[in-house]
């Protein structure tokens, strides 16, 4: 199953950005993307207790509901959500747990959580777009839109790939390790700037590691080549594009979260307190993970994009060319161009990316035969064994999603609609 590559560095929000109006955390968090609190996550009473389930009848209903009350009542998380999709498109969605542990509210159904590095494959597309556009050359050197600019210790962006960028084969190092204690707001350069103080981890194009520097340098490129900002170019050509209604890349400043949602927190330790992230400056995560969306849109988004319709054949094959993908991901897993292929348990693959950022986790897939599920949890797996019992239910979904016939929805938008 898809584990996304994480890094260990532990910092607190502790911060306001005066100037941008974004409230930061004043919480100890994780300021890496994708990365991973160690210890175990105790299973407090207050959360013990699985909310409703909105799944409606299907076949697969008690082991989805299922997996996310585990998910809730055995590894402590406060919330869980799944969205799940058949062949013919009918959607279902599932709660459990609470939405607020200060309130005990519910779970929003299909509510906004921050993607993480799902954020990759959306930038990973408007690259390859401009690439059928012939704007980008995929075996150009970074150097060429970006003259001088990467450069350090065994670092040249001379000698680059815009492929070996979306593939983590670059040798990069990356900046989230690296990034001291403040959740606050960072121009994207200052994150490359981070990385480039440092060694440069191998040649380009030696091995494969993943490193979040890549898709920052990918923003990077795009901006330079269309002269626009990153976030209207994903809006315009991505999000819009494939009827994405509640995806969005937050603005300068903007630490909150537009819809309903759960909240998102973050444990210090195993025994802590689970201290709510839900407002946190987001733009260390940039290009390489700054998007907000929901389980039914990443859904909508990964099953547009391997039927066609956001890149012509040619790239989609590129993108859908991959190499092995070592550690952390699970045995199996391969990288394409910020996409990733899973092994499901019941054989073939489902395509995808997941995501990590302090107070959410998502992990999902879409099959080459159009069934496609999401789950996210609002805070991060505390061990290896509670992420697989995560990347569990999205298997479970993929491989026993058949629904009742004339039981399930073909809604655009699952939130108007009964589940």
């Amino acid at each position: 199953m898809c584990e996304q590559a994480w890094q260990e560095s532990r910092s607190s929000g502790r911060q306001q950005d005066r100037r941008r109006g974004a409230r930061a955390a004043r919480v100890a968090t994780t300021v890496a993307l994708g990365a991973m609190a160690l210890g175990v996550l105790a299973p407090p009473a207050a959360f013990a207790a699985a909310g409703p389930d909105t799944a409606g009848t299907v076949d697969t209903v008690d082991t989805v509901r299922q997996g996310l009350n585990a998910l809730v009542r055995a590894d402590g998380l406060p919330g869980a959500l799944a969205s799940v999709k058949d062949r013919k498109g009918r959607t279902r969605t599932y709660t459990a747990g609470v939405g607020d542990l200060a309130t005990g509210s519910a779970v929003p159904v299909d509510g906004q959580v921050r993607i993480g590095s799902n954020t990759k494959t959306f930038t990973a597309v408007v690259v390859l777009q401009l690439v059928a556009e012939g704007k980008i050359g995929l075996d150009a050197k970074v150097d060429t839109y970006l003259p001088g600019l990467v450069h350090g210790k065994g670092i040249d962006g001379r000698h680059i790939t815009v492929r070996q960028l979306l593939q983590h084969t670059s040798g990069l190092p990356d900046y989230s390790k690296y990034l001291g204690d403040d959740v606050r707001y960072f121009e994207p350069r200052e994150l490359l700037g981070i990385a480039l103080r440092h060694e440069a981890r191998f040649a380009p194009g030696a091995k494969w590691e993943y490193s979040n520097t890549n898709y920052v340098l990918a923003g990077l490129i795009i901006q330079k080549v269309t002269g626009r900002p990153l976030a209207e170019e994903m809006d315009r050509r991505v999000i819009k594009r494939a009827g994405l209604r509640h995806t969005y890349f937050p603005g300068p400043g903007d630490a909150t979260i537009r819809e309903p949602h759960p909240k998102g927190y973050y444990q210090d330790s195993a025994g802590a307190p689970l201290r709510d992230v839900t407002e946190i400056d987001p733009s260390w995560g940039w290009a390489a993970g700054q998007v907000i969306s929901t389980n039914s849109d990443l859904n909508r988004f990964f099953t547009a994009l391997l039927a066609g319709r956001l890149l012509p054949p040619a790239q989609l094959a590129q993108m859908r060319t991959t190499v092995p993908a070592g550690h952390p991901f699970a045995t199996g897993a391969r990288y394409g161009l910020g996409l990733v292929s899973i092994p499901l348990s019941c054989g073939g693959v489902a395509w995808g990316h997941g995501g990590s950022f302090p107070g959410y986790e998502t992990r999902g897939g879409v099959t080459d035969d159009g069934r496609a599920a999401n789950v996210a949890v609002t805070v991060q797996p505390s061990d290896k064994a509670a992420m697989k019992r995560v990347e569990r239910v999205v298997d479970t979904a993929l491989c026993r999603e058949t629904f009742t016939v004339g039981t399930a929805t073909q809604a655009q938008d699952p939130r108007q609609t009964d589940h």
